[in-house]
This record gives structure tokens, sequence and C-alpha cells, in this order.
């Protein structure tokens, strides 16, 4: 059974790191409701690296084109530029703020509840009411929009914001079409988790236990497969469907999560 719910977390891991909706609420949420023991974190680090490494398989032809054309391909060095703008601000947060918002923020079902509503009602409106877009692909992005989406990449500190939500939303505001933002959203990731993985990994509260390698084991793998499971097919659903059903899911999700703990 150990087994069976580790590979489920490493499922939700997977699916919903690159979906609008907060992979860390939904780790939280379920890990709590399945009893699911994680002492120090372990588990939960470890599974976040089979994501970045899926993201990393996935644009594996897209990167290298960009390192080898950073000499002489104007392109290639804009977005590359304008990655390492994005990531800074999320950097400088997380290191005088990730204790605290683990400390703190993390234990508290109505603040992850009440940011999954309020994301989805601000993607509701950003989606309405979004400026005509004049970005078309993540190469394009001019750095002043690079360091907007960064500075809402902070946002995602708090459980139930969503990285990819803040960022996708942060790129339509500055001028990013929904594909464009979506996708600098996934390169953006690559730096981000790295440094967040790191980080986690140096603050583990206490090592690997004996006997769990096989869990961690499982749930990489699963974060792995449904990360690079998930991506290709969400590129292509917000092409025809934009981000409105992933805002209403933040909503009614986060309404159950707050009528949830109100009644416990």
């Amino acid at each position: 059974m150990t087994y069976l719910i580790a590979a489920l977390l490493g499922v939700i891991q997977g699916v919903t790191e690159f979906l609008p909706v907060s992979s860390t609420a939904h780790l939280l949420v379920f890990g709590r409701l399945l009893g699911y023991d994680d002492p120090g974190g372990a588990f939960t680090v470890m599974i976040q690296l089979g994501s970045i490494l899926a993201i990393v398989w996935l644009y594996r032809a897209r990167l290298a084109a960009v390192v080898r054309g950073l000499p002489a391909d104007q392109d290639a060095r804009r977005l590359a530029w304008a990655l390492l703008v994005a990531v800074v601000p999320a950097l400088i947060a997380g290191l005088f703020l990730a204790d605290y918002v683990q400390a703190v923020l993390y234990d508290s079902l109505r603040v992850i509840a009440g940011a999954l509503i309020a994301g989805g009602v601000i993607m509701l409106l950003v989606e309405r009411y979004r400026p005509e877009p004049m970005v078309l692909t993540a190469e394009q992005t001019p750095i002043v929009s690079a360091l907007g989406v960064g500075i809402c990449q902070v946002l995602a500190l708090v459980p139930g914001v969503s990285r990819s939500g803040a960022t996708i939303v942060g790129g339509m505001l500055m001028r990013l079409d929904r594909p464009a933002a979506a996708e600098f959203s996934f390169l953006l990731a690559i730096p981000t988790m790295v440094a967040a993985f790191a980080y986690e990994l140096g603050q583990l509260r206490a090592p690997l236990e004996d006997g769990r390698t096989a869990e961690v084991a499982i749930g990489f793998v699963m974060a792995f497969v449904s990360s690079a499971l998930v991506v290709k097919p969400f590129l292509a659903f917000v092409k025809r469907s934009g981000f409105s059903p992933f805002a209403w899911y933040r909503i009614v999700a986060g309404a159950g999560l707050l009528a949830m703990v109100r009644g416990s």
C-alpha cells in the first residue's frame, strides 16, 4: 500500500507541476488525506527532480540549440538573457522567505485554499481582459517582460499559487501569447526548480530512512513519466481552450478544501 501511495503522489506531482493548479498544494493536501509520512521531506524533494528531468528531456533539442546558438544567434541570446533575468527575483525572495513559507504557510490549509481561489479568479480576469498579445514565441520575450514574469513567479512561494500559473499569467500580462507564455514558463521552470531542488536538498530535516529508497524511486519515476506525458497535450489544450477550465478547477478545489477545513 505504501508503494501505491508513493506512485500516486508521484503522478500527482508530475501532472500538476506544469499545470497552473499548484503541485505543492496538491502534494500537501493529498499527502495528508492519504496519511503518507515523509520524514524530513526527502520524498517530496526527490520526486520534484523527476519533473525537472522530464522538462529537460522534452526540451533537450531546444536547449541544445540555444546553447549552440549563443555565440551568433540573436534569438538564442535573447532567450538565455530573458530566462536569466526572470529567475533572479525568485532566487532572491526564496533566499529570504523560504524558511518562513515552509515553516508557517505550508501547514495552513486555509492559506492553500485561499491561494487556489484567488489564483483562479485572477486567471479568469486575465483571460478576459488581458492586453493584446505582441510576443508569439518564447524566443521573442523582451527582457522587461521577462522581469515581469520573474516578479510574478515570486508569488509562487505561497503554497496554492502555482509556479506555472503565476508565470503564465504574468506572461500574458506582459503581452505574451498563451502558448508563448506557457512555453516560457516551462523553460523558466528548469533553472528555478533546479535552484529550489538544490536548496531543499540542503535543508532536509532528516536523511532518507533505510528501506524507503524504493518509495522514492517509484515516486521519482512516476513524476518523470507523468510530467513528460502532460506537457504537450497541455500546450495543445491551451491553444484550443485557453486557461479558463484550470481557473474554474482552482476555484472549485479551493472552495472544497475551505469547506473541508471549516467542517473539521
